[in-house]
This record gives structure tokens, sequence and C-alpha cells, in this order.
């Protein structure tokens, strides 16, 4: 059995430097995080291990310095926390900062501001909490929704596949011809490439293995891409959740990994795999035997 990695995998930088800044932070002071600092659950024990506290409200938070999550937050939410007197770090990711620019800008220029993301995840309420009107688009349902303006600014929440998105807007440009339509391309390089190379892994892959948080969106999402192109898709947390008889009569088994996914689990989880498929070996052999 053949084991294969993505091309492209696994924690992005955005990640990177903010559980990096997390833990420096709380080498010198206690910290509380506002929310789930990445959506994985092995990198938020690792975080509470440390003794860092997470809290989804503010007004819960009992340490001096917050620090807000790598999804980034409304100037309205930074603000409510600033009042508390508290210190706060931000560990947005930079992409994420892109967006937020990009939304500010088409709303100062008379558009108005269509997000094309999950209606109830944290870095979209981020991007709209601040906007006196404002619609959030993930389907053509809620294309059909949409009431006719003069002028739709559109930007996208960062983890959403290129291909939706530029799907949606299509649809958008469809339903109103008559309207000035401006469309700001906010989804970051990382998950680009990283749904890129997930389509060509599940290609040559007779079974794939997606590691990432259950809430990570753009794990979702890279099972939904994957699936497309192969048959046998799974999700796993970690390497305790691979299960044998996935890989029965397997020639090629593709890895790939969402961007909050640690090294070391994806790691963990390729062992795992090695160990099977030696396992799998020598049982063949064992009946060829007898």
């Amino acid at each position: 059995m053949k084991i294969i990695r993505a091309e492209h995998l696994g924690m992005c930088f955005g990640v990177r430097d903010a559980i990096a800044l997390a833990r420096e932070t709380a080498q010198h002071k206690p910290l509380t995080i506002l929310g789930d600092l990445v959506h994985n659950e092995t990198v938020l024990a690792e975080l509470r291990a440390r003794g860092i506290q997470i809290q989804n409200d503010a007004r819960e938070v009992a340490t001096q310095a917050v620090m807000i999550t790598a999804h980034g937050a409304s100037a309205k939410r930074l603000s409510a926390v600033r009042r508390r007197g508290l210190n706060v770090l931000e560990a947005t990711c930079p992409l994420v900062h892109v967006a937020h620019q990009a939304v500010t800008k088409l709303v100062r220029a008379g558009f108005h501001p269509v997000i094309i993301g999950k209606r109830d995840h944290v870095e979209v309420r981020g991007l709209t909490e601040d906007l006196g009107e404002f619609d959030v688009v993930l389907s053509e349902g809620d294309v059909a929704q949409l009431r006719e303006r003069e002028r739709f600014g559109i930007a996208a929440q960062t983890t959403q596949p290129i291909e939706r998105v530029r799907q949606l807007v299509g649809l958008i440009r469809q339903r109103f011809p008559n309207s000035e339509i401006r469309f700001v391309d906010t989804v970051c390089q990382p998950t680009k490439q990283r749904q890129n190379a997930a389509i060509e892994l599940a290609q040559q892959s007779d079974v794939v293995i997606v590691i990432g948080g259950t809430h990570s969106n753009n794990t979702h999402e890279l099972v939904k891409t994957c699936s497309r192109f192969c048959g046998c898709v799974h999700h796993v947390q970690m390497a305790a959740n691979v299960q044998a008889d996935w890989l029965l009569g397997a020639q090629t088994v593709g890895i790939t990994a969402g961007t909050s996914t640690p090294d070391a689990v994806i790691d963990e989880v390729e062992k795992r795999l090695h160990e099977i498929a030696a396992n799998h070996q020598r049982s063949l052999e064992s009946q060829t035997t007898f």
C-alpha cells in the first residue's frame, strides 16, 4: 500500500503565528483566549495544559491579558473588550485583516456588502458585526433570497473554496444584470493551495484521510472537495480514529489536513497508516503460507 501526502497540507502561517504568540505570552503572564484560538481540539488541549484559559464571553475573563483568535473580531467586539480595561492581544490572521479591509472599502464606496461564507462562523461574524446592513450567502437558495440593489460588493470568508465563491458571484451577476457588482477575492492563498492539492491527491488515491478538528470549516471543505474525486474519504482528528478496515484493498492512500492541524498529528496518522499496511501485509503472507 502506497501512502502519499498532499503537496500542501496542515497549518498555515496565520495559525502557527497565533499559537506561537499564545505560548510566548503565557510564559510571562496569565492569558485568556476569547473563543477557540483555532478549531482543533489537539491544539486547544495543549494550550490549556500550559495554563491558558479559553472563554467565549469577555465578561467571564479573569486575566488582564486577553487574546483575539486567528479568526479575527469586529471593531465593536474589540471595543467592548477594551472597555473592560483588558490588555487585548490580536492573533488575527493577516489575511483575515485583508478581508476586513476589503469589506470596509466596498461599503465606503457605496456597495451593499454580501459575504460568501457560513453565517454562524466566528470569522463571518467578525466581518459583519460592524455593518449596518449586509447579506451572507452560501448557496443558490441564499442568492435567490437577495433583494435587488443598485450596487453589490462581494467578499468571502477566507476559508471558502474559490470555485464555490466564483459560482455564487456568477449567480448574483445573473440574477441582477442591471446592478453594478464588484467582487473582491478574499479567499486566502493557503486555502487555495490546500484545495488544489486535495483535488490532485484525491484523483490518484483509493482512500483519502483528511485530518482536522470537527469544527474546522476548512477541514470540512477539504472533505467535500476530496469526496468529489474519491469515493472513500474519511475525516479524523487523530491517529486513533483511523480504522483498519477503511484501507482493505487500497493501493494508494492519500493524506491531507486542515490549516489548524499540527504537524505532529499528521505524522502520527501517517505512522498509524504504515502500521495498518504492515499488519495487512503480514496477514496476507500468513494466509499464503497456509
